[in-house]
């Protein structure tokens, strides 16, 4: 391998999907194809090797060491091409499981939890009496071996038995025992147990679906890559040592992954507890939106930067504000409404002049004023309903929460209920109505979103609550207040319910919500800033996504050059 070329290229490639564990599934499948080594024609072929392995099968089971070795069928089409002295046999026929035994006396028991599977080491193993065996503890082990977890194998738990225990140890039925009589080495077995061939070889004969499993029987007919012994030591020497190169890759990515979120998270932390100095918050701020683009390599990070824009905006941060601009009057207006809206029967009473005086989670510019939600509706709040589902084409289709969860609305989560169209009436959505998130997770309860598409076209669940404020204010900016960390940490904070995987919020504690409000031309330039910062944060993302398609391709093309010399007689194999 040309590990300078690599690790040149590695800052590239390495934020690429799944970079590094595809780089250690590349080196496994190479490994078991012959292309990572070069072939010696001085070595013994595999053919004789497997010779040699046969017979001593046949001078253990003499010795009554283990079970007569059953004749197994013939591969008939080879997996793929392997080098001229390897040769394919089945996995029974390298190898031979040994016998097993009730334990008469204290013993070691290696169980699956015992396993340290990205070692390939028995790590945690238990010592315990026979009185205390389980049912399942019956297999002969010793050093040398290699156990295979049959039971659930996608989870690769396999180690090799590296050293004598003491007392006698005994595993798991759960385990294939594979000893290689000395012929296969140990290292190797567990390379190819662990490549992207054997494991698509078990996923297609494996059976079950909670607790999938692959039986004995079917485990001895899996096909195996017999190299030379002297290439198999060549093999495991070179998997070492481009795995302990992975090593290094992935300790420089974790350390340089380390800066970059301290970096990103000093940089949102200056924001979110800006200045009260307003030059150096707008220093903190143009350095910010200076280096945060090129930082930003994850979508958790570009959900931070979206949270801190919204923080930002609820605290009087984004924009500045004009000393022209007053709140009274707006307050006024939405008075009046409400007044109209009590008088129509749309509210239970009005309740602007209940003005938040006390406890202010926060300071605002002088401008604004601390509002409870209430105090801007002008209809509801209104629970949904909730009927049965139907499948009756012409049915009222009904919201569900997931077209609410993410704050934005999602028309295309809805079911069909069964109710009568005047039945259905009362809960018609029409645009511009507010809809409540009144029971979920607290990660999401009290989420809002608009209902902002055709009026009438759906209906609205039981775990909704439904508002309308009044046309004196800014709808978009109420919105995002709402969705703003510090009004989402409120409703988290104030569900209440018996079952914590779905505490809910009443029509009161929404009400009782405390919303920053600014002077309406100020709501209308936080909205404008507001979107053109959430643009940005789209084109982060749509680069993010291109950038891991790029580094992906290069992710490949690179380990194909680096890891792959041009062979004119074996094709280059695909990424696993």
């Amino acid at each position: 391998m040309n590990a300078e070329r690599l690790l040149a290229l590695f800052e590239e490639i390495s934020e690429a999907p799944d970079a590094i564990p595809r780089l250690r599934r590349f080196i496994l499948d190479l490994a078991v194809r012959g292309k990572l080594v070069e072939q010696d024609p001085e070595d013994e072929s595999a053919e004789e090797l497997l010779g040699r392995i046969s017979y001593e099968k046949v001078r253990m089971a003499r010795a009554g060491e283990i079970r007569k070795p059953k004749q197994l069928p013939e591969i008939d089409e080879a997996p793929f091409m392997v080098p001229l002295n390897w040769t394919w046999c089945r996995i029974r026929e390298a190898t031979s499981d040994r016998a097993q035994k009730v334990p008469g006396e204290r013993f070691t028991y290696i169980d699956v939890g015992a396993i340290n599977k990205e070692a390939g080491i028995i790590s945690e193993p238990a010592i315990l009496n026979p009185s205390d065996a389980p049912s399942r503890a019956r297999k002969i082990v010793k050093k040398g071996d290699v156990i295979y977890s049959c039971v659930r194998p996608y989870l690769l738990n396999i180690a090799i038995v590296d050293f004598d225990f003491d007392p006698e140890p005994i595993a798991s039925t759960a385990f294939a025992v594979l000893y290689g009589h000395e012929l296969v080495l140990p290292r190797y077995l567990w390379i190819v147990l662990r490549s992207p061939f054997i494991v698509k070889c078990v996923e297609e004969c494996q059976r079950g679906q909670a607790y999938p499993a692959i039986n004995d029987a079917e485990f001895s007919l899996l096909p195996f890559p017999l190299p030379p012994l002297a290439e198999q030591h060549r093999i495991v020497d070179k998997v070492d040592e481009l795995m302990a190169l992975c090593d290094q890759l992935e300790a420089a990515r974790m350390q340089r992954e380390q800066c970059r979120e301290r970096l990103v998270a000093a940089s949102l932390q200056r924001l979110n507890q800006p200045s009260d100095e307003p030059e150096a918050f707008r220093s903190d701020a143009r350095f910010a939106l200076q280096v945060l683009p090129s930082l930003t390599s994850t979508p958790a990070q570009i959900k931070q930067l979206r949270q801190t824009i919204l923080n930002l905006a609820v605290r009087g941060k984004l924009v500045e504000q004009d000393a022209e601009d007053y709140i009274e009057g707006l307050l006024k207006k939405v008075q009046e409404d409400q007044r109209k809206a009590f008088a129509s029967g749309a509210i239970k009473k009005p309740v602007l002049l209940s003005r938040l005086h006390e406890d202010r989670p926060f300071a605002i510019p002088p401008q604004w004023d601390w509002m409870p939600f209430g105090s801007l509706v002008v209809q509801g709040p209104q629970n949904g309903i909730s009927p049965k589902e139907t499948a009756k084409l012409d049915a009222p289709k009904a919201l569900t929460l997931a077209a609410t969860t993410t704050g934005k609305l999602r028309p295309d989560f809805f079911k069909a209920v069964d109710l009568k169209p005047e039945q259905a009436m009362p809960y018609r959505l029409a645009k511009g109505d507010l809809l409540f998130q009144r029971g979920n997770t607290r990660e999401y309860v009290g989420m809002a979103a608009i209902y902002d598409i055709q009026p009438g076209k759906y209906i609205f669940p039981d775990l909704m609550i439904r508002v309308r404020l009044s046309d004196n204010l800014c709808l978009a900016y109420v919105h995002l207040a709402l969705t703003s960390p510090p009004l989402r940490d409120y409703f988290s904070a104030m569900a209440t319910g018996s079952s914590e995987t779905m505490p809910k919020i009443n029509q009161g504690i929404l009400c009782d919500a405390p919303i920053p409000l600014p002077p309406l031309a100020e709501q209308h330039r936080i909205v404008a800033k507001v979107d053109e910062l959430m643009a940005i944060c789209d084109q982060l993302e749509q680069q993010l996504s291109q950038g891991e398609q790029s580094r992906l391709r290069l992710l490949e093309a690179v380990l194909r050059e680096v890891l792959v010399e041009p062979r004119a007689d074996l094709a280059l194999v695909e990424m696993a």
